[in-house]
């Protein structure tokens, strides 16, 4: 989500930050979790983009990878709404989410990402977005936000996990010096709160986007960003509320890191497991919720970055595990796909890359190949329909 143009400037851990204490961990007092007993919502126009993997596959007799690539088009990952015209996604989940549930399966999670902020990514490039300034805050309320509102509230029999804004409170807390970024941040506050406010629907829980360990994980950031959460729900007003935060949006960080990279030494986050626990003290303190989801849908393989600043289209990787709520970690509701898998991050990383959020079939076959082995192979070689299934 972040361009190439801004990449030194916004270099995900270049602060450095000095050694300090962590609180002792809590025990988070909220148990009810939204992803238990529910079906994460499948993405069917990115179940649809996969068929020209799995017809990649066949051309090259990989009949394993094309098998697993049919599970994967029956996964659940979340979806995207990066702009107004784009709205319509909301209704096409809503109505696919419905169908399934209505006709006996199992009950969903509609899983929907609330991304259009004015100057968004601090006007970074490819992921700059659609409005600016304070006449795009808004229509970021009127036209955005509102309609989502509307949405939600109308589908009441559904349940709904939404992530707040991706990589917003990161460029609030770390990269105020670059100018951009310190004049957006103030409708950022602005604009995240409205939203906040806005989504307080008893069928919606709402994630605010917590970057990732590499980011927001060192000990000088960590009191930092959860005092940022802290203002940004206060100013939402009227007891407002959020079920928790998301973590790895769109980044590659494994939940369980077999191998500890060089570059995260002198960090208690060194994956994002133990950057959930190293920051939910701090949300604890300031009367937070220390509830998260984390984003599981690409992981680099062990030496895949020399730094933590390597963000975009990191090779070589794998997809990662997919809904899971069964973990030791007390503070996670669920590993989940919040970035479909096969989405490029932008023109850079490897060569040939298409555009931000272009499909880039050569990635997701490596992420096919290298995934995770909860990724199991489906039985056939043919696609699982139904007669209510959007077609594409």
């Amino acid at each position: 989500m972040r361009s190439a143009s801004l990449a030194s400037a916004l270099a995900l851990g270049a602060f450095v930050p000095s050694s300090g204490a962590v609180p002792t961990p809590i025990v988070s007092r909220d148990s009810s979790n939204p992803f238990v007993g529910r079906k994460l919502s499948i993405n069917h126009s990115y179940a649809a983009s996969l068929e020209a993997t799995f017809e990649a596959f066949i051309e090259e007799g990989d009949e394993l990878n094309a098998r697993k690539t049919r599970t994967v088009q029956g996964l659940g990952t979340f979806q995207w709404a990066p702009a107004i015209s784009l709205l319509a996604n909301l209704d096409t989940a809503i109505s696919a989410a419905r169908a399934e549930q209505n006709q006996g399966g199992v009950p969903q999670v509609v899983g929907l990402v609330l991304y259009n902020l004015p100057d968004r990514d601090c006007s970074a490039g490819e992921s700059a977005g659609e409005l600016s300034g304070r006449d795009g805050l808004r229509r970021y309320k009127n036209e955005y936000v509102d309609a989502w509102a509307t949405r939600l509230s109308r589908a009441s029999d559904l349940t709904f996990a939404v992530v707040v804004e991706p990589d917003a409170v990161g460029n609030m807390v770390t990269n105020q010096g670059v100018p951009l970024c310190a004049e957006a941040k103030p409708i950022y506050e602005e604009g995240i709160a409205y939203a906040i406010s806005k989504l307080q629907l008893p069928n919606v829980n709402l994630y605010l986007d917590a970057s990732h360990g590499g980011w927001l994980g060192w000990p000088d950031n960590l009191p930092l960003a959860a005092q940022q959460f802290k203002d940004i729900v206060d100013r939402a007003g009227n007891n407002a509320t959020i079920r928790g935060f998301s973590t790895n949006v769109s980044n590659y960080n494994p939940f369980h890191a077999t191998v500890r990279e060089n570059y995260t030494e002198w960090s208690p986050s060194w994956d994002e497991d133990h950057y959930t626990s190293s920051l939910a003290p701090y949300l604890e303190e300031l009367d937070l919720p220390t509830r998260f989801i984390v984003d599981q849908s690409r992981v680099h393989l062990p030496g895949a970055r020399e730094e933590w600043g390597e963000w975009c289209n990191v090779a070589p990787a794998g997809l990662g595990a997919p809904q899971k709520t069964d973990l030791e970690n007390p503070y996670v509701d669920s590993l989940t796909w919040v970035k479909p898998p096969g989405e490029s991050d932008g023109r850079c990383g490897l060569e040939g890359a298409p555009a931000a959020g272009q499909w880039f079939n050569e990635y997701v076959q490596m992420l096919v190949e290298n995934a995770d082995e909860d990724v199991q192979p489906a039985d056939s070689l043919e696609r699982e329909t139904k007669s209510w299934w959007p077609q594409f």
